[in-house]
């Protein structure tokens, strides 16, 4: 196999690309190796157009757990599955880096197929992915107006980090994911704990930086192996000579139509109606539909570029009307609404025990979320019919996107140890439903009694420009983005930017741009705050009255078994007595027990019971127990869950008692002292107080009734007849 190598310097580590390494039938490969991290990628196109009024790009990312050295757990199924949300996510990464950058006249499927082949633990997949999928575009013969490259951002102590390890990530304010060309940004993704907008703009340019280096050992990748790149003609369906006149025929008309808010709705259905019998012998409604559509498109973006005036009549700066509600549903443990013209969400907050986290097993690590954001659009929200079940790419990308936005603003699990579920049902779709689900979802939680750092809002900037002007508008309804040049989601505090999303369609986007972008994004976050504040000043004190309530405390490790008991026994007789949930988690070197439960009493006789399990009696301490045996020489009394002690024949009255059973009976309740405890932790009662008992007798190697331990009658020793370790054994 005769492979050639290129080596970049990304983040003080080699990136290596090699080619010839595998897959000689694809139109081109690429391993990449950065530290023990290793991606193979693919690039594939298909043989034939397609019919499809779209370009057919796919584009998986392929986690194998078998690069970190892991089988699956299930006992079952060991093969890998569907991707998980995170290789879901890398995928949209790629694919919203490359996309904008492929010819409108290609047709073919292309499908690009990232497989982590070695994971590293310390290096994240995603951005040799990244660049190995620009690098496999860039050699192979596929049309694509590359190379980009990719490249992670972190800040740690205001210092920025290019590709920083999974460590370093921990401790970062902002995970900041740029690709770009070597004259512009391309797509922004990023993560972050209020940093500013000048410290956004600066992580920006850093990653440019590093890009741009990037970009020079792909290029010279592509000197050394790259291919002739395939040349496709532009087919026209309908000749130019009839598309200018339908144009001009209806140009207008839709300029007259335009201006006034929602006016579009419908625009493209009531011209193709006008036009249908004139052009019956020459156009068909689908052809008639993609020239109204296109002459909609020209119009809209001339009026919004010449004129500065958008289609809905507003001005560039301007926000759709605002609507906010809180407790729209009476048992969710906190709802809110969130209205910004005719997108419209709907998010529910649900409060569980720490118990219920998601597990998310990994290639590196198996790691618990304690916060879950899930998003859905039906297909009613655009006044559509379609696929109604699982979430698709989009719903996982815009859920992840709306979490990462409020997760820094999350209280710590020490603070609020709870489970917390937020669900952004969309009700109706006209432009940036993952923004308007970032400000429903904080009215959320902060109904929910999630004691929020600071609320976070979020906006949709958009951009209109021919080349020479550029347009950035401030919260782009659905045509503008339809028809617009980028999709810049801001969502942040008053304080600061804490998540980021870019995508574009043309091929770069200029620092100007994303200044003035940036800068709109935080009037409008500030106005939309105040509409949301005036909503729910603050998260609520009080959880709702049906929201589980959660007590944790500590106990010694080594008495978690006792609790837990064999095979489970004691701990489900806890949870089934009282209808509290338990949970014991000792990886952090203590015994953290976390009781939950909409049932106060439940749960105080729970913590109560494990409590008295752990604690080690004293002598002094009073009780009221029950009498759980009784014997000539003395009586069993449980003075605490799971805890039982004897009460000799000569403590159970100042006078004398020749039987136990002549003065009580089993389930009776007694008032108890604790007279002694061995070092076994068995326990000696007394039904008369200390400071009135008897002084006891010298003991004789047989018989003796007062004492701890004796051989024979008047102590513990043995396995009773009843079975119970630790009981009292008579002479028989």
């Amino acid at each position: 196999m005769n492979s050639t190598k290129v080596v970049a310097q990304v983040g003080g580590r080699d990136l290596i690309l090699e080619y010839g390494k595998f897959s000689e039938q694809a139109n081109a490969a690429i391993l990449v190796t950065y530290g023990d991290t290793v991606v193979h990628v693919t690039t594939v196109m298909g043989k034939s157009d397609t019919t499809l009024s779209y370009f057919p790009l796919s584009v998986d990312f392929a986690e194998k757990l078998y690069a970190g050295g892991k089988i699956k757990g299930s006992r079952w199924v060991k093969r890998d599955g569907r991707p998980s949300d995170e290789a879901v996510l890398k995928g949209r990464i790629i694919d919203r880096s490359i996309r904008p950058l492929f010819p409108k006249n290609v047709k073919r499927d292309v499908q690009v197929i990232a497989t982590v082949l070695s994971a590293d633990g310390t290096n994240d997949a995603d951005m040799p992915g990244l660049v190995a999928t620009s690098a496999a575009l860039h050699v192979s013969n596929i049309p694509w107006e590359g190379p980009i490259a990719g490249v992670r951002v972190g800040m740690i102590d205001g210092v920025f980090v290019a590709n920083p390890t999974y460590e370093q990530r921990t401790v970062s304010k902002l995970d900041l994911v740029v690709s770009g060309s070597k004259d512009a940004i391309v797509m922004v993704e990023a993560g972050a704990n209020e940093v500013t907008e000048e410290d956004t703009l600066k992580a920006l340019a850093f990653a440019h930086e590093e890009i741009k280096k990037i970009i020079v050992s792909i290029e010279e990748l592509r000197k050394l192996v790259g291919k002739e790149k395939l040349v496709f003609e532009t087919k026209e369906t309908i000749p130019q000579e009839l598309r200018d006149e339908v144009s001009k025929k209806i140009t207008k008309d839709i300029r007259a139509k335009l201006g006034v808010p929602q006016s579009e709705d419908g625009l493209i259905e009531e011209f193709v109606a006008k036009l249908k019998d004139e052009y019956v012998d020459k156009l068909d409604g689908k052809q008639l539909g993609e020239i109204v559509h296109d002459t909609l498109a020209e119009v809209a973006r001339a009026m919004t570029i010449n004129e500065e005036i958008r289609v809905d009549g507003r001005k560039t700066v301007e926000i759709r009307p605002l609507a906010a509600e809180v407790d729209i549903l009476p048992r969710p443990h906190g709802s809110a609404m969130f209205k910004r013209g005719q997108t419209q969400v709907l998010s529910v907050a649900t409060l569980g025990a720490p118990s219920l986290g998601q597990i998310i097993e990994s290639m590196e690590t198996e790691t618990v979320k304690r916060y879950i954001h899930h998003y859905a659009m039906p297909p009613y929200a655009s006044g559509e019919t379609g696929r109604f079940g699982a979430p698709g790419r989009r719903e996982i990308g815009h859920g992840a996107l709306a979490e990462r936005a409020i997760v820094p603003m999350l209280p710590t699990e020490l603070e609020f140890p709870y489970t917390i579920h937020v669900v952004s049902e969309v009700m109706s779709s006209n432009g940036s439903t993952s923004q308007a689900s970032v400000c429903g979802s904080c009215m959320a939680l902060m109904a929910a009694g999630v004691p929020l750092k600071k609320p976070v809002a979020g906006i949709a900037m958009g951009l209109m420009t021919d080349g020479k002007k550029s347009v950035v508008l401030t919260d782009i309804a659905g045509i503008e983005d339809h028809v617009g040049d980028m999709d810049f989601k801001v969502a942040g505090t008053r304080d600061g930017i804490t998540a980021l999303q870019m995508d574009i369609k043309v091929s770069g986007i200029s620092f100007e741009v994303l200044t003035q972008a940036l800068a709109q994004a935080k009037d409008a976050r500030m106005q939309i705050m105040d509409v949301m504040l005036r909503a729910i000043p603050e998260p609520r004190k009080e959880l709702s009255k049906y929201a589980p309530k959660i007590v944790q405390f500590e106990i010694p490790v080594d008495k978690i078994g006792e609790i837990i008991g064999p095979g489970g026994k004691n701990i489900k007789l806890i949870m089934s007595e009282t209808g509290a949930d338990v949970d014991i988690d000792d990886s952090t070197g203590v015994g953290k027990v976390t009781v939950s439960g909409v049932d106060p009493d439940g749960m105080d006789k729970a913590v109560n019971w494990i409590k008295g399990m752990v604690h080690i009696p004293e002598v002094g301490e009073e009780y009221d127990g029950k009498v759980t045996r009784v014997e000539g020489y003395g009586c069993f009394v449980q003075f605490a869950p799971g805890k039982q002690g004897l009460v000799h024949v000569s403590r159970m009255s100042a006078d004398y008692v020749q039987d136990a059973g002549s003065l009580v009976k089993e389930g009776d309740t007694v008032h108890v002292w604790v007279k002694g405890v061995d070092d076994q932790g068995r326990v000696d009662l007394s039904m008369v107080p200390l400071d009135q008992l008897k002084p006891e007798a010298p003991r004789e190697d047989r018989g003796g009734r007062g004492g701890f331990g004796g051989p024979r009658r008047g102590g513990f020793g043995g396995r009773s007849r009843g079975g119970d370790r630790g009981g009292f054994r008579p002479r028989r």
